[in-house]
């Protein structure tokens, strides 16, 4: 499932670095590119023929609003509510009817579902101790009519998340790479 998805890192690196001087109060000073920032996920999208692959990384805390292991049954209940939401990608990510998407797998990892604890990429910790959980969402669909594909709209995923303040997106599709900003203002990508 991830072959598409594979190349993306390599084929946006330049989009990547150009944005890399990105300033944030929650910046870790280590100067990644993976930076866990609170408020902003990241999201890439690939269009190829009829397959559209979406992946999702963002930390817990915007979308369960925390990020150590559930204990109480209020944080249970919230996760469960989470991975229920996102176990239904057609409701998160506006795309056109008439292109007749559908899905066909989705792969959904977090330490808070009961994965192997997945800290940031450089394993640093935060805060007296607290490592930081993301959330990562896999999603391929299969697009009938892909041509009908003009744009995708985030409106429903920032609705369904309101602490997510900003995505980071990688688009790959037919009319070529690249790297946009959005808000809640502003959620809606052209391909």
């Amino acid at each position: 499932m991830r072959r598409l998805l594979l190349a993306l890192p390599f084929a946006l690196l330049p989009l990547a670095v150009a944005h890399a001087h990105d300033d944030h109060d929650h910046d870790h000073a280590h100067g990644t590119l993976g930076a866990h920032e609170h408020g902003v996920a990241k999201l890439n999208v690939v269009l190829d023929g009829n397959t559209l692959e979406l992946e999702l990384d963002s930390p817990a805390m915007n979308l369960v609003g925390f990020e150590h292991a559930a204990s109480s049954d209020a944080d249970k209940a919230k996760v469960a509510a989470v991975r229920q939401q996102l176990e239904q990608p057609l409701k998160l990510f506006g795309l056109a009817s008439a292109a007749g998407c559908k899905e066909d797998q989705q792969e959904l990892e977090s330490p808070l579902f009961g994965d192997a604890a997945k800290a940031d990429d450089d394993g640093d910790e935060h805060e007296k101790g607290h490592v930081h959980s993301d959330i990562n969402a896999h999603y391929q669909l299969n697009c009938a009519t892909p041509g009908k594909l003009a744009q995708i709209d985030l409106a429903p995923l920032y609705k369904a998340f309101p602490a997510t303040q900003k995505i980071n997106v990688q688009l790959i599709g037919p009319n070529g790479q690249k790297g946009v900003e959005t808000s809640p203002a502003k959620a809606v990508v052209a391909f």
